[in-house]
């Protein structure tokens, strides 16, 4: 039986996609980009914003401080490296 383990493509799983903004473009191949995140107040029903800052691995570092980009959840490139830039939404003016 000729039966290869690969066959069929095993489906890759949902990754996670979110856009902000380049805060941090100083690093080589490195940019830092801010992600905010909305959340209802369970009684207040106040809008609460929270900001996070992840590291993104930008191969041409074609990405500049002020820009709006799209970012990937992917495999860990360094101790604090697990997105990848995907596209230049909007460039800063």
């Amino acid at each position: 039986m000729s039966e290869q383990p690969n066959a069929e493509a095993a489906p890759r799983n949902d990754r996670k996609v979110r856009e902000g903004y380049v805060v941090s473009d100083k690093m080589n191949k490195t940019i830092v980009v801010e992600l905010e995140d909305r959340k209802k107040h369970r009684r207040y029903a106040k809008v609460l914003r929270s900001t996070s800052k992840v590291k993104v691995h930008d191969e041409n570092n074609e990405a500049g401080v002020g820009d709006r980009v799209t970012l990937m959840e992917t495999r860990p490139l360094s101790a604090t490296k697990r997105w990848r830039l995907v596209q230049i939404v909007e460039k800063a003016k």
